[in-house]
């Protein structure tokens, strides 16, 4: 319970931690963002970690002088990359034999979700994912169990990242400081956590209605079993050249 305490703390307070980090650490700062987005997009163990938020709160103290917002989007920008790329390659080697077992600190039914939004959306899931969280985390992975060429991924990741951390980054830079954002600041990134997560409640609630209006399903439970089951990714082309 203190650790949900503690994470949500730190979350609701992004701005009071990320100031003591600036002063405690300096040009080191940048290192350290760098390693969360990492691990927020590398692994796929680490969903938890903030990702949105902080690049919001990052290009705020970039509008105030504490850091410089080029270099904020330039090491940012290649530790989504870089992120993604990692996590894309731990799925090309083991990733099968993720979704045939039950390993602790991964959800599975995460990656089955995961694995149906990209068999819906195909390679765009690469950059609509960045702007959802979990999902985020997960499509590269499932884009590496998928046999996704590696050429296109690439470009999607690419794009995506750079997407992804420029608007957040220079959202908080141009808006971060604004008189109402500043005195509300826990509540702005409070409201971009639930916008950020609105699609998948959205996702949720729709499957949940599904399996409630399909016959035999015991208010969906043994429905949801032989999904989770029938869903698992095997070879597929899709995001290929």
């Amino acid at each position: 319970m203190e650790l949900v305490r503690d994470a949500l703390d730190l979350f609701l307070h992004l701005d009071r931690h990320l100031g003591e980090i600036i002063r405690s650490y300096g040009p080191w700062t940048y290192l350290i963002l760098g390693l969360v987005v990492f691990l927020e997009t590398g692994v796929v163990a680490t969903p938890f970690l903030p990702g949105d938020s902080l690049l919001f709160a990052a290009g705020t103290f970039a509008a105030l002088g504490s850091l410089d917002v080029t270099v904020v989007c330039v090491i940012l920008s290649a530790a989504a990359i870089l992120g993604d790329t990692l996590n894309y390659w731990i799925g090309r080697k083991v990733g099968p034999r993720v979704f045939k077992e039950n390993v602790r600190y991964l959800k599975r039914e995460h990656l089955v979700r995961t694995h149906a939004f990209y068999e819906k959306h195909g390679g765009k899931t690469i950059v609509l994912a960045r702007f959802i969280p979990i999902v985020r985390t997960f499509a590269p992975f499932v884009a590496g169990i998928g046999a996704m060429s590696y050429r296109s991924f690439l470009a999607y990741n690419v794009f995506g990242g750079l997407l992804w951390v420029t608007l957040f980054v220079l959202g908080g830079y141009f808006f971060g400081n604004l008189p109402v954002v500043k005195e509300n600041f826990s509540l702005v990134i409070l409201a971009i956590i639930v916008l950020s997560v609105m699609p998948l409640v959205y996702e949720y609630v729709r499957q949940r209605r599904r399996r409630a209006q399909r016959p035999g399903s015991a208010g969906g439970l043994e429905h949801s079993n032989t999904e989770s089951s029938a869903e698992l990714p095997g070879p597929t082309t899709r995001g290929r050249p």
